[in-house]
């Protein structure tokens, strides 16, 4: 699959394709980053792996060759019908690909995930959060390492105190430990984004916390109206206007008129653990 800007462009050209910026089509063609991709994965032979977005294929022959059962979803026709008329016939036994939304099958269609199951992915940023809030809800991949824009990977890995912490930093951050990523540069994509890029590395927690549908939105709510006082945002939503997740602020040294955002990620999971 093709790895430098001429050897994708020629590619889309033979397909008849430009790429469309409202899908995030910026095409990795720098063979360091796909192999930083899937070391940080610690991709073996016999690994199950999800990947959304496959496009020209470059990243999901690289998963192939490596042993993995790779799992792909992809929305765009011309280049669904590319994968499968390029990759499915070479591995026919261990590439799956989809054509449909990301969002409606966050799991490219995989049914029965294996426990360890993988994640190696370039996310498009208009559907990377609703996508890790779908995945949020189980079954949680061991491993997830995500090419994304820096503001959403700042967003997900983002402490409390801060501007950038939210709704889906407390969901991921209950599940998964950030290890160690990688920044990447603009000139590793064909055609080139005007935003910087990150490769995020997640791991799953030996023990991860997954928020029932209710709690998720409870939160949201509480970060829709961020200047309000906890204590405000928690009346008549919590039986005793959350109470008792008060006493737990309270015995953290958190008084009910901080903001939502203030609030450090183990005391939501009591707030999820809780009566809702």
């Amino acid at each position: 699959m093709p790895l430098s800007p001429t050897a994708t462009r020629d590619l889309l050209g033979q397909l008849g394709h430009q790429p469309k910026r409202h899908l995030g089509q910026n095409f990795l063609v720098d063979g360091n980053i796909v192999r930083k991709s899937l070391a940080l994965a610690e991709v073996v032979p016999g690994d199950t792996v999800v990947e959304i977005g496959p496009g020209l294929g470059t990243l999901t022959s690289a998963l192939l060759e490596a042993g993995a059962d790779v799992w792909a979803v992809e929305r765009d026709r011309v280049l669904y019908d590319h994968i499968a008329t390029s990759l499915v016939p070479r591995f026919p036994e261990r590439c799956h690909v989809l054509e449909g939304d990301a969002i409606e099958h966050p799991l490219a269609g995989l049914s029965a995930p294996p426990s360890g199951f993988k994640v190696v992915a370039n996310l498009p940023y208009a559907i990377s959060t609703p996508w890790m809030d779908a995945v949020l809800s189980g079954p949680l991949p061991s491993r997830m390492v995500l090419m994304l824009q820096q503001e959403a990977a700042q967003r997900y890995a983002a402490q409390p105190g801060t501007k950038s912490f939210g709704a889906i930093s407390i969901f991921l951050q209950a599940a998964y430990d950030i290890a160690p990523g990688h920044k990447v540069a603009a000139a590793c994509f064909f055609p080139r984004p005007d935003i910087e890029s990150y490769l995020l590395h997640l791991v799953r927690k030996p023990v991860p916390f997954v928020f029932t549908a209710e709690t998720k939105q409870l939160i949201r709510a509480c970060f829709q109206q961020r200047r309000k006082q906890i204590g405000a945002l928690l009346r008549g939503r919590l039986p005793d206007d959350g109470a008792l997740w008060l006493e737990h602020l309270q015995a953290a040294g958190i008084s009910a008129q901080v903001r939502a955002e203030a609030i450090p990620v183990p005391l939501w999971l009591q707030l999820g653990a809780g009566p809702t």
